[in-house]
Order: structure tokens, then C-alpha cells, then sequence
């Protein structure tokens, strides 16, 4: 039972770090767009399409894929450490 508690509980703080991590890296993207944004000054193309284009490329990336690895890394060290320990 206590295994069960472990597993649904880390799952649960894992899904926390998740959510934080995706939405800290979403705005550091954000904001380098609006600043690549100001430093070129496109013409003809609005700051908020640009910015929406970036963000549609962002989504598609490696970057955003690798977030997810919150799920597997701390699984993995915990195993090995109850491993090495018993």
C-alpha cells in the first residue's frame, strides 16, 4: 500500500514540476520572440501574428518534448537508488 502512495503521490509532484517547468519554458520563448520581434521589426508582419507563429513552432519543437522527461528521469533515480540501497 505504501508503494501505491508513493507512486500516485510522485506522479501527482511530478505533474506539478511538469505544468511549472512547460509554462516557465513557454514564457522565456515568449519573451525572446517580442524581443527578436523589436530588435527586427518586420515588415508587414504584426508583432502578435509574429509572435503566434513563433509559439505554433515552439509547440513542434524538441524543446517541448524534452520538458516531458520530468516524467521519466526521477522514476528512473529512484528505482536505482532503492536498488542500490536493498
Amino acid at each position: 500500500m505504501n508503494f501505491v502512495r508513493l507512486v500516485i503521490f510522485g506522479f501527482l509532484v511530478l505533474t506539478v514540476v511538469y505544468v511549472c517547468v512547460s509554462l516557465y519554458s513557454r514564457s522565456v520563448r515568449r519573451e525572446k520572440l517580442e524581443a527578436e520581434w523589436e530588435e527586427t521589426r518586420p515588415e508587414g508582419i504584426h508583432r502578435d501574428a509574429f509572435v503566434k507563429e513563433g509559439m505554433k513552432e515552439y509547440e513542434a519543437s524538441l524543446r517541448r518534448r524534452l520538458i516531458l522527461l520530468v516524467y521519466v528521469i526521477p522514476p528512473i533515480l529512484v528505482g536505482a537508488i532503492i536498488l542500490v540501497v536493498n
